[in-house]
């Protein structure tokens, strides 16, 4: 941890309304930015830090999902969380623009609008979990309960099981 650090968006979010956090600071030099890559530089139990990913719907709603490093999201699973017939990626050109953050930074807190949010249930399972802190290189761990309440998100169980079909 850098006291270097310039705070990002989701640092001065959490400051704002006074939720506890740590965060950790992470080389990115290598490439190796995916979720499992950062769990593992940072020490980190795998099934505690979780990706943010983000979909949408075919009448144009957009729904985010937060699952372990290691899993990956089930569009059926998620679309049923979130009372949709089908949802799915958005394409990476428009992560940007839709969530005011990059491929890798992308983080449940402090989006540019407010989006329906479920977080795999498995979250339940620590106190707390680690997810993107705005920025690639940084991550934020908090508590679980605070991180539910602040995004006001649901719990479901939204991963591919093992075996299961694409």
């Amino acid at each position: 941890m850098s006291s270097a650090l310039k705070k990002t968006n989701v640092l001065r979010t959490l400051d704002a309304h006074k939720i506890a956090y740590d965060y950790y600071e992470y080389d990115t030099k290598d490439g190796r930015i995916d979720a499992v890559s950062v769990a593992e530089k940072l020490g980190k139990n795998p099934r505690q830090v979780f990706k943010t990913l983000v979909t949408s719907s075919s009448d144009g709603r957009y729904f985010v999902f937060c699952v372990p490093s290691m899993a990956e999201l089930d569009l059926k699973a998620a679309a049923k969380a979130v009372n949709c017939k089908r949802v799915e990626m958005i394409p990476l050109k428009q992560l940007l623009s839709v969530t005011g953050y990059v491929h890798g930074g992308c983080s449940p807190i402090g989006m540019k609008k407010e989006f329906p949010t479920v977080i795999d249930s498995s979250c339940l399972a620590f106190d707390d979990i680690l997810v993107s802190a705005g920025k690639v290189g940084v991550n934020v761990r908090l508590n679980v309960r605070d991180l539910l309440n602040f995004v006001k998100a649901a719990t479901a169980d939204i991963v591919k099981k093992q075996g299961d079909e694409a």
